[in-house]
């Protein structure tokens, strides 16, 4: 009989091998109410797996004051990605015997609210991978803001990671370089709907053909002091 930090481990060893840079397990007892599941969906998990991998370099560099189509495959192109991942990670935890649920990458099912069926950045916070920055993204030390992420449900009986205790710091570049200013010292400052508007924008000039910007992205590599 494997313990939950054994099965944790053989599960962790299985996502890196197939790619995945970031990794950590969350406990989503407290995030639930707030799934746009089912019901019977969220009584039967309790747990969240949640992966992710990391944006090109080269892509990011050429993100100057708007996206770049370049980008936009590049995106779209690291999600299908994760969606597969998540797709094999399921299938991996259902032939141990446990539930698994992937949640996709980026679907958006509350266009007015911009949701999709869950948060993975506050999964990824959970799950220890990194803290909310001031973009108002999930950032890390190991890779900043420069990645995607998506997760897996389930009720494995797993090892769950808490939450690190960290912030931005000093470093202001995310905020130096955003558009419309939507940025704020503190990340509660944040303004959604000015940062909405922006992609919106962007959309309509048909520089993209969703609602991403990559700008403050790029600006957020590995933690400054």
């Amino acid at each position: 009989m494997f313990s939950a930090t054994e099965k944790y481990r053989e599960l962790k060893k299985f996502c890196t091998g197939r790619g995945a840079e970031l990794f950590g397990v969350a406990d989503v007892s407290a995030l639930k109410a707030d799934f746009f599941l089912s019901e019977k969906i969220k009584g039967k998990i309790d747990k969240a797996v949640c992966l992710g991998v990391g944006l090109s370099d080269l892509v990011l560099s050429e993100i100057e004051g708007q996206p770049t189509k370049l980008y936009f495959h590049h995106y779209k192109t690291a999600n299908m990605f994760l969606d597969q991942l998540a797709f094999s990670v399921a299938n991996w935890i259902a032939k141990k015997g446990s539930l698994a649920l992937p949640i996709p990458s980026s679907q958006i099912i509350d266009w007015d609210g911009q949701k999709g069926h869950l948060s993975h950045k506050k999964i990824g916070y959970q799950a220890g991978i990194g803290w909310i920055g001031r973009n108002n993204l999930l950032v890390t030390k190991k890779l900043g803001a420069q990645f995607r992420m998506v997760t897996v449900l389930t009720d494995m009986a797993l090892k769950v990671d808490k939450p690190v205790r960290d912030d931005c710091g000093r470093c202001t570049m995310c905020l130096e370089v955003c558009p419309v200013s939507a940025i704020a010292q503190e990340p509660q400052g944040f303004k959604h709907q000015t940062c909405f508007d922006k992609l919106k924008d962007f959309q309509r000039q048909n520089i993209v053909g969703q609602y991403i910007c990559g700008i403050c992205v790029k600006a957020c590599g590995k933690k400054k002091s």
